[in-house]
This record gives C-alpha cells, sequence and structure tokens, in this order.
C-alpha cells in the first residue's frame, strides 16, 4: 500500500475542491495513483451533480465582467439553493471564472440540448456537402458529420468547453468540482455577451 502523503491530498484538494476525508479515500482506494484518484472524484462529482440536479436553485448572483478596457461585457447568472451560499466566495469565484471563460470563447448555448434542431441540421448539411466536395467515400460521410457535429458542440455549447485554466477539464467537470465542495445545487442559468462594434441578429435581418 502507497504511503498517502498530506502534499498528496492537498495536490489533489486544489484539483478537484473535494473535502480532506474524500480525497484520502480516493488516494487509498487508487494506492496512491493521483489520476486515478482524480478521476475517480470527478466520477463522484458527476454522482453528485445528477443527485443535486432536481433540487431547486434560485438563489445565486449576476456576475457582470468587462475585458480589455470594456472591449468586450459579460452577464452571466448562476444560482444555487440558499443566500448562504450565493453570499460565499468559493459561489462567487465559481461565477466570475464562468464570466471569464464566456468572455474569452464566446459560446453560443449552455448544454447541448439548447441548440436548436434546424442548427444541428445546417452544420449537418455543410459538413456533409465538404465531404462530398472532397470526394470523401459515401459509406465514411455519416463519421465525418458525427465529428463536425462534435467539434461544433465543444466550440458553441458552455459545458462541454474546455476550462481555459485547466484545458484537461470540461466546464461541466468545473462546475461539479465545485458542487462537491460548495454542497448544493449549482445552475447556469443563462447569459449575455456583447463585443463592441458586433452587429445583432436584429441589425442583420
Amino acid at each position: 500500500m502507497a504511503t498517502i502523503t498530506t502534499e498528496m491530498i492537498k495536490e489533489l484538494r486544489e484539483a478537484t475542491g473535494a473535502g480532506i476525508l474524500d480525497c484520502r479515500k480516493a488516494l487509498e482506494q487508487s494506492n496512491g495513483d493521483l489520476k486515478a484518484a482524480l478521476d475517480h472524484l470527478r466520477e463522484k462529482g458527476l454522482a453528485l451533480a445528477s443527485k443535486r440536479a432536481g433540487r431547486k436553485a434560485s438563489e445565486g448572483v449576476v456576475e457582470l465582467y468587462s475585458h480589455g478596457n470594456g472591449r468586450v461585457g459579460v452577464m452571466v447568472e448562476v444560482n444555487c439553493e440558499t443566500d448562504f451560499v450565493g453570499r460565499s466566495e468559493a459561489f462567487r469565484k465559481l461565477a466570475h471564472e464562468l464570466a471569464l471563460q464566456i468572455a474569452a470563447t464566446a459560446p453560443l448555448y449552455i448544454k447541448e440540448e439548447d441548440i436548436p434542431a434546424s442548427v444541428l441540421e445546417h452544420e449537418t448539411q455543410i459538413a456533409s456537402n465538404k465531404a462530398r466536395d472532397e470526394g470523401k467515400p459515401e459509406q465514411i460521410i455519416p463519421k465525418i458529420i458525427e465529428g463536425s457535429i462534435k467539434k461544433y458542440k465543444d466550440e458553441f455549447v458552455l459545458m462541454r468547453q474546455p476550462y481555459i485554466r485547466d484545458e484537461s477539464i470540461t466546464v461541466q467537470e468545473l462546475v461539479n468540482q465545485n458542487l462537491a465542495s460548495i454542497g448544493e445545487n449549482i445552475v447556469i442559468r443563462r447569459f449575455a455577451r456583447w463585443a463592441l462594434g458586433e452587429r445583432s441578429e436584429e441589425e442583420e435581418g
């Protein structure tokens, strides 16, 4: 059995936001393998997320963020279950990180279920036409379309994006880690992002 040091526990805590006992247990179960322990806690975070997903979240914060001397502005509403958590430093920090993420990556949707069917159909058509124009064999076109749709979702769905400070995890995993340590359901309700000089859909229409 590997020796579990406080340094290992500290490293795991910083990476996951999980409690000391959870970190020690995960390290013991993985025989001191940090990566395996991290995977174990991420899976646990997902389990916690699904357990708490049904709980009502109507408290929280509307986080405002301005970047590049006012060239990009973001407003994001992040909800939790209690006012106590809504005022906590950990929750406020998460809301701020989400605003930074949105400013940097310009997502269009929060979850993949938010993408309209017409958008997916349009992306499917583009990928299909491109593959045929390039002379790809007919039998591999469905696989090409699948890869193209996945790439689109990874780029434009906030929860699927790689977290800007640690690309080994997604924004969903970042939220799950915070959910594990904060102990309440966390919901990203809505967001808006403006960039100076950008034209709105109304103007373009």
